[in-house]
């Protein structure tokens, strides 16, 4: 080998040695960078991801195989306001925040679930359900929630939930945004009594006439618009 190739490559390796940790420090910086923004975008309270991330996730699940099996549940808690009032707001956090460990709980063991908070003790999730196993399943979930919890003091609270739903297969074509508004549609029916659970959104719950862009019954729906 000449002596000017021997001489070169002691300087390769050392071109190569020192670029090979700048490499890993970059990539361990957009590691940490990305998880920074994950956790910027999840809520603080139950560590669940917020709205956007639901419906991008609802969305993609839909390019990928049309998802006619996707149903799309929004769950409220009930009685809230008077856990509030008669515990503290306190119980009312950690209410919350019992809702959106059990709902993690039940998303972790199926890789195509995704559950969101959607503000107060307002929850949307994404699940793919063969529809044979689908009312079986949901039940088994609004049994999770309903579980007794007790608080410090030794105070027990039995909460119970809202649910309504939406599958994509009877709507075809809509979006993740068409489909959470049939949900959540479809539970205020079942927290009002008009419908009992289980309750799967129709086309017109999906279309339902909204308030300043709001479901009616919502709070604010009843507020005037902001002007433009």
């Amino acid at each position: 080998m000449p002596a000017v190739t021997l001489l070169r490559q002691p300087l390769r390796t050392l071109i190569v040695a020192a670029t090979v940790p700048l490499a890993l420090a970059a990539i361990a910086d957009d590691v940490r960078m990305r998880r920074r923004l994950d956790a910027a975008r999840r809520c603080p309270l139950t560590g669940l991801h917020g709205r956007d991330v639901l419906v991008d996730h609802i969305d993609r699940q839909l390019r990928t195989s049309g998802g006619a099996d996707i149903h799309v549940l929004v769950l409220d808690g009930n009685g809230l306001k008077a856990v509030n009032d008669t515990f503290g707001h306190a119980a009312g956090d950690a209410l919350i925040c019992v809702y959106g460990r059990r709902l993690a709980r039940w998303t972790s063991s199926r890789p195509s679930a995704c559950a969101a908070r959607l503000g107060g003790d307002e929850f949307g999730l994404a699940v793919r359900l063969p529809a044979r196993a689908a009312l079986e399943e949901l039940a088994a979930l609004r049994e999770q929630l309903q579980q007794p919890l007790v608080l410090d003091g030794g105070r027990t609270l039995h909460p119970t939930v809202s649910i309504g739903f939406t599958r994509a297969g009877d709507l075809p074509g809509e979006d993740a945004s068409r489909l959470l508004r049939g949900a959540d549609t479809a539970m205020y029916e079942v927290k009002t009594g008009r419908q009992s659970f289980p309750y799967r959104a129709t086309y017109a719950d999906a279309y339902a006439e909204t308030v300043n862009g709001r479901r009616a019954g919502r709070h604010g729906a009843h507020l005037p618009a902001a002007a433009a």
